[in-house]
């Protein structure tokens, strides 16, 4: 499975947690697991890679908000789409938090995640909140 796919499965579960109280996330990691076509073909490795980054980036959210925040001029993480918010919050995580990842290549994919999952204006948007952090 390539990152990219990875990556991907973790944006749609941080996408979830602006709709389930912090207590369903392990069952909103499950299901997920159940039920997406993206588990099909993932390893046990992979599976859990996907569940423990989700885990990592969910505890650090206040911490990302706040970055995003104090980083991002006339918007703040709760006027920002659901979509692009949970993407921003995969790629300051990375960038901040994830030594094995260059700030381009976080800031890349995010971009091309913003373009498939957002609005037609949401990867120039992404890609200006986090121009901030490189």
């Amino acid at each position: 499975m390539t990152r990219r796919k990875i990556r991907e499965a973790i944006y749609r579960l941080l996408f979830r947690v602006e709709f389930y109280p912090p207590d369903a996330y392990d069952e909103q990691v499950g299901l997920f697991f159940d039920s997406d076509s993206w588990s099909e073909s993932a390893t046990d490795e992979e599976r859990e890679y996907v569940s423990s980054k989700f885990g990592r980036i969910v505890e650090k959210i206040p911490e990302i908000d706040a970055a995003v925040d104090s980083n991002s001029r006339n918007w703040t993480t709760s006027r920002m789409s659901k979509s692009d918010l949970a993407i921003i919050r995969l790629a300051v995580y990375e960038i901040l938090h994830d030594d094995d990842i260059p700030t381009s290549v976080a800031i890349n994919e995010a971009v091309e995640l913003a373009k498939k999952y957002g609005q037609d204006s949401s990867g120039a948007f992404v890609n200006g909140v986090l121009a901030k952090f490189a």
